[in-house]
């Protein structure tokens, strides 16, 4: 039987919003986690470069997976040989190549809730079975070693976010290594998604192969490198598992777009441009995090890093969707609606993502403090 996956919410919201945008509604997109800036301009350069002279075809970047061995060893103090190193189409194949690598149909994959959530559908479509650890305001929405220890009987494998969508929460150096310990004592193996590395408002964030050099390490192009319509992606495997992941990629996916390939090697050097783009975020979470409790979101998990605002609103609504769908044909604000990333309590969640330019996030905050007004009067009536 095939299995049933549940709809990506936001898309609906985003479908709505661009259909506003196109009947010439002033659309702020807060939807999606994805950079409005685009590709470092080097690598738009290189494209061009590309595009004149080279007719591509099917390619995998033996420099591209060299400089994101070298990336590891800088910024992380691993050593990892480039070819452990299997480009994707982003970071959504490479989480199905770790998957079906690691596990077969009928096993249990534990993850955070709220998470993610394609973890959940992508375990559900693979025939998987999903395991969901809650983690709420105690736990700093985060997975902890002691949930871990906790799953009786314990999984067969872990996917772990570090920062985390929605919450954008960090996992603390001293509980990576715990986490690490626990599933290791009970043959756990981790998947880890490290797509936001880089997206740090509280110090680098760690990546599980510092623990666990057995750990499935995702990630891509697409947020720190803003480069998420270029599709480039990569998976990091342990060597006993290259040939299999390998296999998978070329079966499923082929090869990332060579146009891609060339331009994300060059993004690699262009630290200056990113880092500015950290900067602008930085001043966005600043802006919202001292806006929104005046609006009445005062229960906010806390952004460490990513580019994402995680809110409670089950003061004013028990139905996240309809009222995101609601403050979109309100106001012109996209977001993300918390049934997304969790089906038990997302009703009372909504996500904002501040990976727009920073008038933009004045421009909703002077649209959204009037609104939330209006809804608090509502909630009161």
């Amino acid at each position: 039987m095939s299995a049933i996956i549940d709809p990506f919410h936001a898309i609906a919201i985003s479908r709505t919003a661009h259909r506003l945008a196109s009947e010439g509604r002033p659309v702020i997109h807060m939807e999606f986690g994805q950079p409005s800036t685009g590709a470092p301009q080097a690598a738009i350069a290189a494209a061009h470069r590309v595009l004149d002279n080279d007719p591509m075809g099917y390619w995998e970047s033996g420099a591209l997976k060299a400089r994101i061995a070298r990336h590891y060893a800088e910024t992380q103090g691993v050593t990892v040989d480039p070819e452990q190193v299997i480009l994707t189409c982003g970071a959504s194949p490479a989480l199905v190549l770790a998957l079906s690598c690691l596990f077969a149909p009928g096993e249990r994959v534990a993850f955070a809730r709220p998470g993610y959530v394609a973890y959940r559908n992508t375990v559900k479509a693979l025939h998987l079975e999903p395991v969901e650890i809650g983690c709420g305001e105690a736990e700093r929405f985060q997975i902890t070693a002691a949930a871990i220890e906790r799953l009786d009987p314990a999984p067969h494998g872990l996917i772990l976010a570090s920062p985390a969508n929605p919450t954008g929460t960090i996992i603390a150096a001293e509980e990576m290594a715990a986490i690490a310990a626990v599933c290791r004592r009970r043959g756990i193996r981790i998947v880890s998604d490290e797509i936001y590395h880089g997206l740090s408002y509280v110090g680098p964030a760690r990546s599980m192969l510092r623990d666990d050099p057995g750990a499935l390490i995702v990630n891509s192009s697409s947020k720190y490198f803003s480069m998420a319509g270029w599709r480039l992606g990569w998976l990091m495997v342990p060597p006993g598992l290259i040939d299999a992941a390998r296999a998978r990629m070329g079966n499923l996916f082929l090869t990332p777009p060579s146009l891609a390939q060339h331009a994300g090697l060059v993004a690699f050097d262009e630290r200056d441009e990113l880092e500015g783009h950290i900067r602008t975020y930085a001043r966005n979470r600043e802006l919202l995090l001292a806006a929104l409790p005046a609006l009445g979101l005062k229960r906010i998990a806390p952004p460490d890093g990513a580019f994402y605002i995680y809110a409670d609103v089950g003061h004013l609504t028990d139905d996240s969707m309809d009222f995101c769908m609601k403050l979109l044909l309100d106001t012109a604000i996209a977001t993300a609606p918390g049934i997304d990333f969790d089906p038990i309590d997302g009703h009372r969640f909504m996500r904002f993502s501040f990976a727009v330019s920073t008038d933009r996030v004045e421009e909703a905050l002077r649209r959204l403090t009037p609104w939330f007004a209006a809804q608090g009067a509502v909630s009161a009536a």
